[in-house]
């Protein structure tokens, strides 16, 4: 990983050197370095580390964010992805995204195994892997441009997002085809998803998870007030709790994945109840300080988070994270191969798949790995809660998505986002 600053230079500094870092700082309570003079007295005059155990943030994370933004408007380091039909060479394509928090380290070790490797491969890579905050858009775009062309899709893609691998305009078409393969080749995946209760492990051997995005919430006890605490997803459908919650949703996959298990669970009228229960939307960096009072805004009894953010609630705060009863809701981080080029994906899915890459997943950033060999260190308690193959199967995701996200605004008598 690349060191662009160092924990003793200014805040000055950093913006002046890096201006893509100006949101980072605000967006984590420094909102005065919106404004140019600011930036010039108050940013002189204070160093990262200084501002940072100001704000009580973890430095090692918020460090994590800067260099990743950093990263990402840097010149691209792959030779580009493009729909068009490849050549008789061989190359094969991988792109996807990363959750933010695991986004450097996971791509730090990738990038240090392909050096590793370059002996060995008589072939050309084109990787582009990005932070899960700047979107699938452009990997959507592609797919599109194909045109059900499979030779003029990647070889291997890394990302959650239900609608981009199950909608029938997207990736679904493909899978119908018989396009991809779980050619992990694992054959008992970690118990933690693999119980009586969830498994994880596709029955039709074509979508590979190599770990989960959990969905928990936090409540904040200043404004629960008299009400009940809330202890699950049900609790939450509550009429106490109308206009109450606020929610993930700009994060696209996370609240796909929130609506699809809802409707799953609790039907058209779980939907709606929680459409009901919307008070407003937060970026998950900015839920664990929803229970910071700002003019005009109101502050969440609820927020809904994935867990490392929840995690990260500062213990002196009034939030206090739930593991909801009915199970954290998931958004799976699928590997998806083709399984024309078999041999050459093969030891990138082997990889990505592996104990190094699990341990990465699960310790540093709370998002508990499918590997068999990773201890997740999760609590007999802490469950899930997951779609399931045969609803996935049976339904056309695409269309249940937009059907629950038109349910859910009605009912939130709120445009969509």
């Amino acid at each position: 990983m690349a060191n662009y600053f160092k924990i003793s230079d200014t805040i000055y500094d950093i913006t002046e050197k890096y201006p893509e870092t100006i949101g980072i700082f605000v967006s984590n309570g420094f909102e005065s370095l919106n404004d140019p003079d600011m930036r010039k007295t108050f940013g002189k005059s204070i160093t990262l580390e200084v501002a940072l155990s100001m704000r009580k943030l973890n430095q090692t994370i918020f460090t994590e964010k800067l260099e990743e933004v950093i990263e990402q408007n840097l010149p691209n380091f792959t030779s580009g992805l493009t729909p068009a039909k490849k050549e008789d060479g061989g190359d094969i394509r991988i792109e996807g995204v990363l959750p933010c928090p695991i986004r450097l380290p996971l791509l730090e070790k990738f990038e240090a195994w392909m050096e590793s490797q370059k002996d060995s491969m008589d072939f050309k890579v084109d990787y582009n892997l990005k932070s899960a905050n700047l979107g699938l858009d452009d990997v959507k775009e592609r797919v599109i441009a194909a045109d059900g062309n499979a030779d003029a899709i990647s070889d291997l893609y890394l990302s959650a997002g239900f609608d981009l691998f199950f909608d029938k305009n997207l990736m679904g078409r493909y899978r119908e085809e018989g396009v991809f393969q779980d050619i992990s080749d694992v054959k008992q995946i970690n118990p933690d998803f693999d119980n009586d209760t969830i498994c994880l492990k596709d029955p039709k051997n074509q979508y590979a998870i190599i770990g989960v995005v959990a969905a928990v919430f936090m409540v904040n006890t200043n404004v629960l007030g008299d009400r009940p605490f809330p202890e699950s997803w049900e609790d939450l459908m509550k009429p106490e709790f109308e206009n109450s919650v606020s929610m993930p949703m700009k994060d696209l996959d996370m609240f796909n994945a929130f609506l699809l298990h809802i409707y799953r669970y609790y039907g058209e009228e779980g939907v709606k109840k929680m459409g009901k229960a919307l008070l407003h939307n937060l970026h998950p960096a900015q839920m664990v300080k929803s229970h910071i009072k700002k003019e005009g805004i109101t502050v969440p009894t609820v927020t809904i988070s994935p867990y490392f953010f929840a995690s990260m609630a500062d213990e002196k705060s009034p939030l206090r994270p739930v593991w909801p009863k009915d199970g954290a809701i998931i958004s799976p981080i699928f590997l998806l191969a083709k399984a024309k080029n078999r041999d050459k994906v093969k030891p990138f899915v082997d990889f990505l798949y592996s104990e190094e890459i699990g341990e990465i997943m699960s310790s540093n950033g709370k998002f508990p790995s499918t590997n068999p060999l990773v201890d997740n260190h999760l609590k007999p308690e802490q469950n899930f809660m997951w779609l399931g193959w045969d609803f996935i199967h049976n339904h056309d995701i695409g269309e249940l998505i937009k059907k629950t996200e038109q349910m859910f605004y009605k009912a939130a008598e709120k445009e969509s986002l």
